[in-house]
């Protein structure tokens, strides 16, 4: 289910919402991205609760206590809106309209996990462009909520591992708009530009491959000649894998739990802004209580 879901989205995602970034990133751009994503996952919540009942999500399988879970979250969200358009005042980013593929409470809860991972590896990525303390502790603590929320679907909801390893993956600005943008179909025009690149979408053939299988790699729009390899994003480390003539790619061992792929000029030198050739992709490597995650 979650495969098919990633897949059904990404394929979507031909096209990247923002404005080119501002040489300097200020404290504000930064929280105007994060509340377009709390924005994101408002909505998402909204509109979802308001179309599958409790009946409705016990009839998919769930204990009849999950809908009324994933209503705490939804209001956790309303709330991260609330506070960061206080904080930002006359000048926030208002919300956006959104096209979500879920069909049921089971593509629902799929679509979930992604979106709060999503956020919780923004606001990770994010943490380092914040200049004043106090707005670094409240984005910590709403890091620390989305993490939950994320761990909750995941190992409750889903039944897969509560956790990715001993450290999640921070994701940059722009490659989290990157991943939120297959999600939005249009802004308000007065929206104030946001601190992010435009980079074309990246999709996988499979959103949820094993180690060592071959995955086709495309990226939407024109071919670029030094496309040349996939950095997969694992928590502080980020591994490689050659992308053939062919277009395919074969993953890499070891990966666990959710990771980002993102297709880069080089293996020299971490992923950055001058090396990225696409935007990021959501993977996911479930794995089970018997699993040992390789040392950092």
């Amino acid at each position: 289910m979650l495969a098919n879901l990633l897949l059904i989205a990404l394929a979507g995602a031909s096209a990247v919402f923002c404005a080119p970034a501002a040489p300097e990133v200020t404290d504000a751009d930064v929280l105007q991205l994060a509340l377009t994503l709390e924005h994101l996952e408002n909505a998402f919540y909204a509109s979802g609760l308001a179309k599958y009942s409790e009946s409705d999500f016990e009839k998919a399988g769930f204990p009849f206590w999950v809908r009324g879970r994933f209503a705490q979250i939804g209001q956790h969200e309303a709330d991260h809106v609330t506070f960061l358009s206080g904080a930002l005042g006359s000048s926030a980013t208002k919300p956006c309209q959104y096209n979500f593929p879920h069909t049921d409470p089971r593509s629902f809860a799929a679509l979930s996990m992604i979106l709060e991972n999503v956020g919780g590896s923004a606001y990770i990525g994010a943490a380092q462009l914040l200049s004043n303390k106090d707005t670094l502790t409240a984005a910590a603590s709403i890091l620390a909520v989305e993490s939950r929320h994320a761990s909750w679907v995941s190992s409750a909801v889903l039944k897969e591992q509560g956790w990715n390893g001993a450290f999640d993956t921070p994701i940059t600005p722009s490659g989290a708009f990157s991943l939120a943008a297959q999600f939005i179909t249009s802004c308000p025009p007065t929206n104030p530009a946001l601190p992010v690149t435009p980079f074309p979408a990246l999709t996988l053939a499979n959103s949820a491959p094993a180690p060592g299988a071959k995955v086709a790699v495309k990226v939407a729009g024109a071919k670029s000649a030094d496309a040349k390899f996939v950095a997969w994003l694992s928590g502080l480390k980020t591994v490689y894998s050659d992308i053939a003539t062919d277009g395919t790619t074969v993953v890499p061992p070891g990966l666990m739990g959710t990771v980002f792929a993102v297709v880069v000029s080089s293996k020299d030198q971490p992923p950055s802004q001058a090396t990225l050739r696409s935007g990021l992709a959501e993977v996911q490597f479930p794995f089970n209580s018997f699993a040992r995650e390789a040392a950092a």
